[in-house]
């Protein structure tokens, strides 16, 4: 095929982008494997998500600011409209409020190893992602990540149930966090795996609306719900906050047939929870045994288990791979398994004993 542009580009462009990796979702998976590497729901899209979506115009522009979405959700969190913000996605919201706050010279301090996102939000905002190791045990190490906040911080995100550990943040931990970090920094509560975490002691941002005039949180439509291909997720937090990261988004970015969808879940939300808790019991069931087999894993609260492989990661990957479980890989660190299809239990853990028989770090 002959390239319809001859010469060379000479158009300059910033060193940091230059080195900068796009963000890669997880593999797809051959027909004879499972794809448990991108924290989808593995359920079939019910009948009252797609007769939602039917109804869509699609040859006319949607409604800019989700107005209908916002006040069901409003409605939910016992909260104005003009507190929510509804985007593609929560990623897209992360993505809009740290276009907003931080610039050249800034930074955003983050756990690590957490959302594979947030490294790369701040680099295309032109600011410096501070990345705080995790604990031991594989939680946010909330101390030294509030120690790292300076004069330049502009935000701080914690994740929670965290992506990829499966670790969570203790109502106590999070408030006794929130009391140390400056009113003028940012704080992002990244809730996308909210409703997989159901102990009492896991902090809740319905809970603590309200209390921090610094505080945004996140949640989505598409890991629980279901609408992972619709993206759409939403933020709770001040209305100022909320003004300036719709400043920064892309205009009618949800389409009509996500926000028609999102209230058809908003509707139903019992039955999609009935899905929900399936799925929290498949894995509970699938971590009693990894820790069984042997391994040391995090009590996941997510939709996920986290297999932490260190420098045995590739080969460990490699053995789940030839059982037909397609994984999230982190090299040097370990491997994301997502809770997927009631089939898929049995071979995955057939893969995992394998891994252990070999004798790899675990």
């Amino acid at each position: 095929m002959v390239s319809l542009f001859s010469r060379e580009s000479r158009v300059v462009v910033r060193p940091e982008i230059l080195n900068l990796p796009a963000y890669k979702q997880g593999r797809p998976a051959p027909a004879d494997a499972f794809k448990l590497s991108s924290n989808e729901n593995p359920f079939p899209t019910p009948a009252w998500v797609a007769e939602a979506m039917a109804e869509a115009q699609v040859s006319r522009y949607p409604e800019s600011t989700s107005r209908t979405v916002r006040e069901r959700i409003a409605a939910e969190w016992a909260c104005d409209v003009d507190e929510v913000i509804v985007g593609a996605g929560s990623v897209s919201i992360l993505y809009q409020l740290i276009q907003a706050v931080s610039g050249p010279g800034d930074n955003i301090v983050f756990a690590w190893r957490s959302f594979e996102a947030y490294p790369w939000i701040a680099t295309v905002a032109g600011a410096e992602g501070v990345r705080i190791p995790n604990l031991p045990d594989h939680r946010h190490d909330l101390d030294a990540m509030i120690a790292a906040v300076n004069d330049r911080t502009r935000a701080v995100l914690l994740c929670t149930p965290n992506n990829p550990t499966g670790a969570a943040i203790t109502t106590d931990e999070f408030h006794n966090a929130m009391a140390r970090i400056p009113d003028d920094v940012l704080v992002i509560l990244d809730e996308a795996y909210a409703e997989f975490s159901h102990e009492p002691d896991i902090v809740c941002g319905k809970k603590i609306t309200g209390g921090y005039s610094n505080l945004v949180m996140l949640r989505t439509f598409s890991k629980a719900y279901g609408l992972a291909g619709l993206r759409i997720g939403y933020g709770i937090g001040p209305a100022a906050i909320l003004q300036a990261a719709n400043s920064t988004a892309i205009p009618m970015v949800v389409t009509e047939q996500a926000q028609r969808a999102a209230l058809a879940v908003l509707d139903h939300k019992d039955d999609a929870m009935v899905r929900v808790m399936e799925l929290c019991a498949r894995r509970d069931r699938v971590w009693s045994d990894l820790v069984g087999q042997g391994w040391s894993v995090p009590r996941p609260h997510g939709n996920f288990v986290w297999l932490p492989t260190g420098t045995d990661t590739d080969k460990a990957a490699e053995i789940l791979e030839n059982g037909g479980i397609i994984a999230r890989v982190f090299p040097g660190d370990g491997i994301r398994v997502t809770i997927g299809e009631a089939d898929s239990v049995e071979p995955f853990l057939a893969a995992t004993a394998r891994i252990i028989a070999a004798d790899l770090q675990h």
